[in-house]
């Protein structure tokens, strides 16, 4: 990790679980780690206590609806007129609503499509092309995907949000083989958990708490810190090695 040190990255949704934990250890490996989020309060007090606790990077908090597009190219705007751009892009924003095929509403529907793979795309874009204008042939792009992007589980509530996680699977095969042709060294890659402990489950079933609670009540859970061990083992490998995809489970789970 230290060819990363000083270096800038952005990562999404990273007020809360996975991204926060990302953030986190980056900026403890020295990164200048841009946390965006549509409520930056929790972003700061994280920002707060790596200054505290004396990590060698900076996290900042960028205020983004990740749903609107103009203010995703004015936080890479932002981005390039104080850090000169993006050398890591963390798409770890994501979403689910428990909407099923035969009765699911519509503009839910959309709103898992616009975060989970139309900004997820856009940031990858800018990303990509910070990258290119200041000539960054190291750079990487991780997507923090889902187990349900390679398998369907019979549970209606998550049908869709499946789909919209496929989509990611294959956009970032896509990317990889872009990147290829673009015959540059940036890399792609995938990271797909399993069951994690984080506020993920109580959004999707909000009306449900208790419901929400079971959802980890029955297996030892992966937890964020895992997933952002997989994201600094990712950006830890030789420049040659090409990772695609990270598939993680917790040991218990079967599907």
């Amino acid at each position: 990790m230290e060819r990363w040190k000083g270096r800038v990255a952005l990562v999404t949704g990273a007020s809360v679980g996975i991204g926060a934990a990302i953030a986190r250890v980056l900026v403890q490996h020295g990164m200048t780690v841009v946390g965006c989020a549509r409520s930056v309060d929790k972003i700061e007090k994280l920002a707060a206590e790596c200054k505290s606790a004396d990590y060698a990077g900076t996290l900042v908090a960028h205020k983004c609806d990740l749903t609107n597009e103009e203010e995703i190219l004015s936080m890479f705007s932002a981005i390039k007129s104080q850090y000169q751009g993006v050398d890591v892009c963390i798409n770890n924003a994501g979403l689910a609503h428990p909407e099923p095929l035969l009765s699911g509403k519509t503009d839910l529907w959309r709103n898992m499509i616009n975060v989970n793979v139309i900004a997820m795309s856009i940031c990858t874009r800018e990303a990509y092309q910070s990258m290119k204008m200041r000539n960054v042939d190291d750079g990487h792009i991780i997507n923090i995907n889902s187990m349900s992007g390679h398998r369907v589980i019979p549970s209606s509530a998550t049908h869709f949000y499946a789909a919209t996680k496929f989509a990611v699977t294959a956009l970032t095969e896509g990317l990889r083989q872009e990147l290829r042709e673009a015959q540059t060294h940036i890399r792609a890659t995938s990271v797909s958990p399993g069951l994690v402990e984080t506020e993920f489950a109580f959004r999707l079933y909000n009306n449900d708490p208790e419901k929400a609670a079971a959802t980890y009540e029955n297996l030892e859970c992966l937890k964020a810190e895992d997933l952002a061990s997989a994201v600094v083992y990712i950006l830890s490998t030789p420049s040659h090695v090409q990772i695609g995809d990270i598939q993680m489970r917790p040991t218990e789970q079967r599907t």
